[in-house]
């Protein structure tokens, strides 16, 4: 119940700082603080609306997912449908990314409405058992309602980035309606372009990277084989650093269950994912029986 309250806690903070920027705008180009404030809360509903019930057909959208059949991928359903039964769970929809960067990802805002999607290349790449460890995690963040959470953080951060952006270039290029002279306002004002940036994406970490360990303990205690997913997580990070995925969103990267992307220093640092290294330690060590989670 504490990680519930705490995520609750971080949405509320992401929709301040949203509320915070209307109340600025206002203030400084619009002359009237309570109109801008109310506009941006208005906003920030939308924005959660959208990405509670739209953000699974955004994701399949972006990376060209196509559904397919039980027919169509039999070894496929046949180990999504294990790992179902052994969570618990309604058997979601299956999807197959048209890539040959080995990679996986689940999204749908609950386990009636969840989606398991995975790479042409990941299916290459694995053996059995090292993708049913990697399909056990993703079921596990569709147990533990992670897409929802992670789906509505990269939402909201990414538009309160935008709307910084857009702030900036107002600044720039823009002429300020503060007909009271708040100084103070302004100030205010580009605090928050400079702050909000940092804090949507720290938020998101926040989320992202504890929620990565959870499922990665939940998918091998399901699968009964943490080496396996160990052994796959190897092969999944040296495969998307040598071939990232060449379209989708770096802003829904958190949903797999590697970053697809490439990146420098900053984005390591940064990153949605733990250090992989650690991820793989850590299920090396629950398997001579060392939880270190």
């Amino acid at each position: 119940m504490g990680a519930y309250a705490r995520t609750i806690a971080l949405f509320f903070l992401l929709t301040g700082i949203f509320v915070l920027f209307g109340w600025a705008i206002g203030t400084v180009w619009l002359g009237d603080w309570i109109t801008g404030a109310i506009l941006f809360l208005l906003l920030a509903g939308a924005m959660n609306a959208i990405a509670y019930f739209a953000s699974d057909k955004i994701v399949l959208w972006s990376y060209r997912a196509r559904i397919v059949t039980e027919a169509e991928a039999p070894g496929l359903y046949r180990i999504v449908r294990q790992v179902t039964q052994q969570a618990n769970l309604p058997m979601p929809k299956v999807a197959i990314v048209p890539t040959q960067t080995p990679n996986a990802f689940a999204t749908g805002r609950n386990p009636e409405h969840a989606v398991v999607a995975v790479t042409e290349g990941i299916l290459r790449l694995l053996s059995e058992d090292e993708l049913r460890g990697v399909l056990a995690h993703e079921v596990s963040h569709v147990r533990n309602r992670d897409i929802l959470v992670m789906s509505v953080a990269a939402t909201l951060a990414g538009a309160i980035s935008f709307m910084a952006r857009m702030f900036w270039w107002n600044s720039l290029f823009g002429g300020s309606r503060d007909r009271n002279g708040n100084g103070a306002a302004t100030i205010l004002a580009v605090v928050g372009m400079v702050l909000a940036p940092i804090a949507a994406l720290l938020v998101q970490l926040a989320i992202s990277r504890s929620r990565e360990y959870k499922a990665d303990y939940s998918g091998a205690k399901a699968s009964g084989q943490p080496l396996a997913l160990a052994s796959a997580l190897e092969k999944l990070e040296v495969e998307n650093r040598r071939r990232p995925i060449a379209f989708g969103s770096p802003a829904s990267q958190s949903l797999f269950i590697v970053n697809p992307f490439r990146g420098g220093a900053f984005v390591r640092i940064f990153g949605t994912h733990p250090p992989i290294q650690e991820r793989i330690a850590r299920l090396q060590a629950l398997a001579q029986g060392v939880d270190r989670y």
